[in-house]
Parts: C-alpha cells; sequence; structure tokens
C-alpha cells in the first residue's frame, strides 16, 4: 500500500494542534502545587488553647499530626530551651516552633530557611493564635515571635503589638 508522504499543510496543522495544547500542558503542571506541609504537634490532652492553635494551622495550609502525651520531652528533644517554653511544641520541616506562633511566620520560616533552631511565642500571650478566643474578649497582648538561634540566643523575627 503505498503511503502519501505528508504536506506542507499536514504539518503546519500537526505544529499547530501541538502550539494548542502547549499552553494546556504547562497550566496542569503549574497547578499541581506540592503537598501541604506537615507540622508535628505535642500538647496535653486537653489543651483547648492548643486545639485551637491547630485550627489555625489548619486553616492555613499546614497538615497537623497531634500527640497528646505532653510537650517536655519534645521540647528538650528539639533543643528549646525551658525560657521560651508554652504549652505545645511543633515540628515542621526540621524547625521547632514552640507555642502560639502564627502561621504566617511559620511559612516565612520555611521559604527563608535560616539557621536556627526555630521559633517561639514564649508563654501564652492573649490575641496570638490560639488564644483569640471569644472568651478574651477584644483584649489582645503584644508578643513577639523569637528566632531561636542554635547558641542558645533569640532574635525578634516578628513584633505583634
Amino acid at each position: 500500500m503505498f503511503k502519501r508522504p505528508p504536506t506542507r499543510r499536514r504539518l503546519l496543522l500537526a505544529g499547530s494542534a501541538f502550539l494548542l495544547a502547549a499552553p494546556a500542558l504547562a497550566s496542569d503542571s503549574k497547578e499541581k502545587k506540592a503537598p501541604a506541609p506537615l507540622i508535628q504537634v505535642w500538647k496535653g490532652p486537653s489543651c483547648g488553647c492548643c486545639n485551637d492553635w491547630i485550627k489555625h494551622l489548619e486553616a492555613n495550609g499546614f497538615r497537623v499530626q497531634s500527640h497528646d502525651d505532653g510537650n517536655t520531652d519534645a521540647r528538650a528533644r528539639l533543643g528549646v530551651s525551658l525560657q521560651y517554653g508554652s504549652c505545645h511544641t511543633g515540628l515542621v520541616g526540621g524547625y521547632a516552633i514552640e507555642g502560639h506562633v502564627p502561621a504566617r511566620e511559620i511559612h516565612r520560616l520555611l521559604k527563608e530557611r535560616p539557621k536556627a533552631i526555630g521559633l517561639a511565642v514564649p508563654a501564652m500571650p492573649i490575641g496570638s493564635p490560639g488564644m483569640d478566643g471569644p472568651e478574651y474578649g477584644t483584649r489582645k497582648d503584644p508578643y513577639e515571635v523569637l528566632l531561636l538561634a542554635k547558641n542558645g540566643s533569640s532574635s525578634v523575627y516578628q513584633s505583634y503589638p
């Protein structure tokens, strides 16, 4: 059987079809997002503010794996000094997250990747994520998110006046 060689018109049509499909193929690859970062959280089993902080993380693009056996061991294992302590400790992307750190700052940390232990919001300031429920009314305490250095020092990563 004799096959006709492709004509110039057929070649142009085939090339046009590819060019028309290429943007769709490129947009498909752009639409595939990396999975949400996983943060492990160690907390007490009945801590309401810890559960509210976890909801804040999930609402802001994190997957959360929660451990209800307290955070003292996790804090020590991750190298967070007791002076920076709070009611829960997290681990995400190799960084410790101590206390009511806003998700925005965790995303920033994962983007910037500084050489550090992680972030901390010491104590439990009212108005921070997880400590901002209706039971606190309109009260908001100023607080700072600290960047914890590997030498034990800290610096202000972000202020919330």
